[in-house]
Parts: C-alpha cells; sequence; structure tokens
C-alpha cells in the first residue's frame, strides 16, 4: 500500500515548502486541493501545474492527483437545472483533468457537497441525470488522458446527493467509463448502516481510491475507529492503490497530525 497526505494541511506553506515537509515526513505522495495552488481555482493553468509537478519532482513524490475540485468556487454545480452552469461546470472539470495529467495525476476525487446539494424543486432522479449525463461527457473528452475521477460519496449530514455507497456505486455504473470510479472516505464511511468494513467488502470492486481519516475529524487512529480492521479489510480485498490521509482538525497541529497518521497508517498495514 502507498500512503499520500492531502496537502492543504500544510496551506499555510510555500507549495514547494509543503511538499519537502510532506515527503520528510515519509509520504510517498502527495494529493493536491486546487485553492493551494490559486486563491480561484477557476484560474488554474498550466503554468501552475508544472510548479506543482516540479515541487514534487525535487520532493521526491508522487502527486496522486486533485480533491476538493470545487471548494472555494463560484458558478459551478453539478446537479442545476441551468444549462449554462452545468456547462462551465463540465469545462471545467475537464479542465482540472487535463491539468492532472500534466501533473502526473491520475485521481481526481469529486467530493464537493455544496455543489452537487439538490436544487429547490429538484428531484434526486432529476439530479442523478443530469450529472451522469454530465460526468459521461467529461470522461469521453479526457479519454487517453490517463485520468479518472472517483466519486465520493458523503454522508447526509453533509450532502443529500449521492448521500451513501449505494448511491455512488450508483452513479459510478449509470456513467459506466473507465475514467468514472468510486471513492471511500473511512468518516464517510462510518455514517453506513453497517459500518467500514461492511462498506469496504460491499463496495471495493468499483472502488479506485481511498481516504483514511477518523470519525472525530482527525487523523486515521486518532478516534475511535479500529484501523487494524479496517486496513485488514481492504488489504483482503486486493486493493493495492493509494491511500490518503484527509484530516480535518489537525490535533495537536498539522505537522504532528500528519506524522501521526502515518506512523498509524503503517502499523495498521503491517
Amino acid at each position: 500500500m502507498k500512503f499520500a497526505l492531502c496537502n492543504e494541511i500544510f496551506r499555510t506553506l510555500p507549495l514547494e515548502d509543503a511538499f519537502q515537509k510532506i515527503a520528510d515526513i515519509g509520504y510517498e505522495g502527495v494529493e493536491v486541493a486546487p485553492f493551494t495552488l490559486q486563491t480561484n481555482p477557476r484560474d488554474l493553468s498550466e503554468s501552475d501545474a508544472d510548479r506543482c509537478r516540479t515541487a514534487a519532482e525535487r520532493a521526491g513524490l508522487e502527486v496522486v492527483g486533485l480533491h476538493w475540485l470545487m471548494a472555494e468556487t463560484e458558478g459551478l454545480h453539478l446537479t442545476h437545472n441551468d444549462p449554462a452552469i452545468l456547462e462551465v461546470t463540465k469545462e471545467y472539470l475537464i479542465k482540472l483533468g487535463q491539468l492532472t495529467a500534466r501533473m502526473n495525476g491520475s485521481i481526481l476525487v469529486l467530493g464537493s457537497p455544496q455543489q452537487r446539494n439538490l436544487l429547490p424543486g429538484v428531484s434526486y432522479e432529476e439530479a442523478f441525470e443530469r450529472a451522469v449525463s454530465l460526468m459521461q461527457e467529461v470522461c469521453r473528452d479526457l479519454e487517453g488522458d490517463g485520468v479518472a475521477f472517483a466519486i465520493e460519496p458523503l454522508a447526509k449530514v453533509e450532502t443529500d446527493f449521492l448521500s451513501s455507497c449505494e448511491q455512488g456505486r450508483d452513479f459510478v455504473q449509470a456513467v459506466n467509463h473507465p475514467a468514472c470510479g468510486l471513492h471511500l472516505d473511512v468518516k464517510a464511511m462510518t455514517a453506513e448502516p453497517d459500518g467500514v468494513c461492511h462498506a469496504i467488502r460491499e463496495y471495493y470492486p468499483e472502488c479506485i481510491h481511498f481516504h483514511a481519516n477518523d470519525s472525530n475529524l482527525r487523523g486515521p487512529g486518532q478516534g475511535a475507529t479500529n484501523f487494524k480492521e479496517v486496513a485488514e479489510t481492504l488489504t483482503n480485498t486486493g486493493y493495492a492503490k493509494w491511500v490518503s490521509v484527509e484530516a480535518f482538525d489537525y490535533f495537536p497541529n498539522s505537522y504532528e497530525c500528519a506524522k501521526i497518521s502515518l506512523v498509524n497508517l503503517q502499523e495498521s498495514f503491517c
């Protein structure tokens, strides 16, 4: 298993310094939030991608890809009933896919709950159809670029669209394209009715990426989740791709959270 860190944990540092710190802690990869490259992610350019790739290469890291794709943006929405908004969202996601390939990354985690929530008067079925159609166009446009969108189910407290692993799998199967797979996130799976490990066993066939964090929003092993059991379950499925640490509460501080998280993962997967 390869371990990566989501870079916004060091968002206050220059990108190059953050990547070097991530490498020095012992991570092999870095997963990048677009707003750490540009204040307005819609302004991302090829020069930003080149800077990211170069910083990773100098630190000895692999770029896993991007996540928090639409965080800190305006005017983007995955299930909107305005065709113009759907069009700019599609073009933005295509651009992110192209830039990810330029960074030598391969995964784009599509979470962004605020930019996919159901609008008033829009049924789940209508939103589902729009989002599937949009993602099919995005995936077709990116054929040959070697990137894939990892659709992230989130708990109902965060979103009312794709709010379970079952709904996430249904979406991936409806898109039906190699550039669209399922993302599994430990924190989100703690809301699954039968728990994290059951969800991993049930939905691993579609899983192309995995986030490690705990139910208390801290790093893996800093809460009540049994990560030994999680690691054993994930390993037994045959998954051997990236496991990225995505904490939200950097306890006791950013550096120690990143360091403790890696140690806990290494011990859990040993």
